[in-house]
């Protein structure tokens, strides 16, 4: 196993300042979920950095909490009514998620809004190399995360009632300036390279727009896979899903094969033939298939974008450490990782003035 999994991987003894009156919670589930019975017993899942999720079991079932934080938040942050309502919309399409069965938003029952979903059981893995697997399992683990984000981008927003999701254009424009105001809004100390990237990255936006439903952060580790068959059962953390450029979306999720395993989770430097793991080419090519495209044109912007939107993220997170929302006991870790991530977004940008 390897580190990232042993530290995010399972449950833990709820943390003191994430605790609520499980007798409250038990008292609304059986009001407002069918079937539910008691007792209840409450665990933290040890993974995610921003909105706090419990496993709850009972004697016939177990369920899967997600709450706000307490305490002071950025605007916009934590939405999980939006979560909600994302899961609800494709439950019955091709993009596989939990079942979900009820929102609260009567902060007086557990003291933040929350819902409850299924508890999907299966592997949650944190390393892209899948230490511990075959090279056939790796190939379908791979497979099936690039057949499922094709699946998502491809559903008809409006068919499945998420036409007021979000706002159907410049989906790009609107990313940069919240998490250049997100950024600001965390930052605690002077990036040159990010700095760079907020002043360079509106002006360059390619040509042409697209909207389709996006995850928004689509990473292996935002899914259960089949302890049988190693395919995605189930996509986790909806928080940032909205309407928004699929492109823009998938290059997110191909940052993997642009980072290194000890600067995010990353592919870069691995012999990937060996382990059964497509080149970043194959990937975008099988996506491409799937979607019906033949190409994808502006490759180093988006992953330029990409680079800073993480970077921004992750500053986030090192704001809620200093202001003491971090969900995740780790999150200080990631302080580390922005200034490189950044200098990375650079250094695609520069690519692209040098060979204009």
């Amino acid at each position: 196993m390897s580190d990232e999994n042993a530290q995010f991987s399972g449950t833990m003894e709820v943390r003191e300042r994430h605790k609520f009156d499980a007798a409250a919670l038990e008292k609304y589930l059986k009001s407002h979920v069918e079937g539910f019975e008691g007792p209840l017993e409450v665990a933290q899942f040890k993974g995610g950095q921003s909105n706090p999720s419990y496993k709850l079991s009972t004697p016939n079932r177990k369920y899967v909490l997600r709450r706000k934080p307490p305490g002071k938040l950025l605007p916009s942050a934590h939405a999980v009514d939006r979560e909600f309502r994302v899961i609800s919309a494709l439950a019955n399409t091709d993009v596989p998620v939990p079942k979900v069965y009820c929102l609260c938003e009567d902060e007086s029952v557990i003291g933040t809004m929350f819902y409850v979903m299924e508890f999907v059981d299966g592997d949650i893995e944190w390393d892209p190399a899948l230490e511990g697997y075959s090279k056939a399992n790796r190939v379908a683990v791979f497979d099936s995360m690039n057949t499922a984000l094709a699946a998502l981008h491809s559903v008809d927003y409006k068919a499945v009632g998420l036409e007021t999701f979000g706002k159907p254009t410049d989906y790009l424009a609107r990313q940069i300036n919240r998490w250049t105001k997100q950024y600001k809004a965390s930052e605690t100390e002077s990036i040159p390279a990010m700095d760079k990237l907020m002043e360079w990255l509106p002006d360059n936006i390619p040509p042409g727009d697209e909207t389709a439903i996006v995850h928004g952060d689509y990473r292996l580790d935002n899914t259960v896979l089949d302890k049988e068959s190693h395919r995605i059962s189930a996509i986790l953390d909806w928080e940032l899903a909205t309407l928004g450029h699929p492109l823009a979306d998938f290059s997110y999720h191909c940052m993997t094969w642009r980072l290194e395993p000890e600067l995010f989770r990353g592919l870069k430097g691995l012999d990937l033939p060996a382990l059964g793991i497509p080149t970043e080419e194959q990937y975008v090519a099988a996506y491409c298939e799937r979607t019906g495209r033949e190409k994808i044109d502006h490759w180093d912007f988006y992953s330029a974008y990409n680079m800073f939107r993480l970077a921004a993220i992750l500053q986030g997170i090192v704001g809620r450490v200093k202001d003491g929302t971090a969900s995740n006991k780790n999150a200080a870790d990631v302080a580390v990782r922005v200034k490189p991530l950044a200098i990375r977004g650079w250094e695609q940008a520069e690519k692209i003035i040098k060979g204009a």
